[in-house]
């Protein structure tokens, strides 16, 4: 194989790395926000039931 061809290869599996990588960090960033809203919105009835 020459060089040229493990430089190609090189590249894509660097490229595939890096846009796993962003979909895990993405779906993480959803699942964190989704946490924050539920638990707001947790407060939010502890405190509506509290002023009751």
């Amino acid at each position: 194989m020459t060089t040229r061809i493990f430089a190609a290869i090189g590249v894509i599996l660097i490229a595939l790395t890096t846009l796993s990588s962003c979909a895990n960090t993405i779906r993480g960033m959803g699942q964190d926000t989704a946490n924050t809203v539920n638990a707001t919105e947790s407060a939010g009835r502890r405190v509506a039931k509290a002023a009751n």
